[in-house]
């Protein structure tokens, strides 16, 4: 039983990476930006997280970096998206592809760095109950975080006039703009906050989950977090929920290897790519469930003169 509370653990840990992300890009997404620069700055926000650890030999710093980055190039993807009315899609990608090469140059002299030794966590008085202490209250509090993160977006979102307002620029910015709302301005707000918690997830991937600068530590991790808002349908709760799916088939490779299980590696390595495809493709199937949720000016341009 010890090597499944080990398994439900080590999947609240992969999932915390893929929510955070999918979170940010969430918020982007209902104020009708898509960024699909997600994996860049993730990966941007690595190195800068890791690197500042290094230097300062504190974590909390270093997820501070890993926002600053993020949001730094956000902000760079916002302004020329929504000012400059650049194809969202193509900044994104150019976003990805920047981020790749940056974080390999500027990783290059932290590969061989290792990070001070850091003290386990676990939540007083419910850490030690048998198995279930080991599955939930040993966490690491960015996990914990992450699930009160979704719980505030959905209050945010759906309790309060600043959430309607973020909700009614995605669906249209248009009627938005003509009550006086700011459209450009508050999308560009949900653009850096998104970008943020991308680099928060890129940070806490290279300095919890592992602790490691190499080049490409991200793998896809951006890609399957822009998926899962899809795959949530715009919902944060819904979010969550998909991204220890994710983790979960992540980490059961590793256990499926551990229990020697006769498939080969690079196959159980495909396995969270094929269940993305395979939940993309059966959403998919009912377009009106994703025409219902999805904001109705996702991806579009917004001229104000116009």
């Amino acid at each position: 039983m010890e090597q499944y509370a080990l398994l439900i653990a080590a999947t609240l840990n992969a999932g915390t990476v893929l929510a955070i992300a999918a979170l940010g890009l969430l918020i982007n997404e209902r104020s009708g930006i898509v960024n699909l620069g997600a994996e860049g700055m993730m990966l941007c926000a690595a190195i800068a997280g890791f690197a500042t650890v290094v230097h300062t030999g504190n974590d909390w710093v270093g997820f501070g970096a890993g926002m600053l980055a993020g949001g730094v190039l956000a902000a760079m993807f916002g302004y020329l998206v929504i000012w400059l009315n650049t194809n969202q899609f193509a900044t994104g990608l150019a976003l990805t592809l920047f981020g790749a090469g940056f974080s390999a140059f500027a990783g290059v002299k932290y590969v061989q760095e290792k990070l001070p030794e850091r003290s386990s966590f676990s939540v007083p008085g419910l850490g030690d109950i048998p198995l279930l202490g080991t599955a939930l209250f040993k966490q690491h509090p960015m996990v914990y975080f992450a699930m009160a993160l979704t719980a505030f977006i959905i209050w945010f979102l759906f309790k309060t006039r600043s959430g309607l307002v973020l909700r009614s620029i995605g669906e249209s910015p248009e009627a938005a703009h003509s009550l006086g709302y700011p459209v450009r301005r508050i999308r560009l707000a949900a653009v850096v906050v998104g970008g943020m918690l991308c680099g928060l997830a890129g940070a806490y991937l290279s300095i919890i989950y592992t602790p490691l600068g190499v080049e490409g530590m991200v793998s896809g991790k951006g890609w399957i977090a822009l998926a899962l808002t899809t795959f949530a349908t715009w919902r944060p709760l819904r979010v969550l929920f998909g991204a220890y799916l994710f983790g979960g088939v992540t980490m059961l490779q590793f256990h499926l290897q551990g229990q020697g299980v006769e498939i080969p590696s690079q196959f159980l390595s495909m396995t969270p790519y094929i269940a993305t495809i395979v939940v993309l493709a059966l959403i998919s199937r009912n377009p009106a469930l994703i025409r219902i949720n999805m904001p109705a000016s996702i991806g579009k341009p917004f001229y104000p003169g116009s």
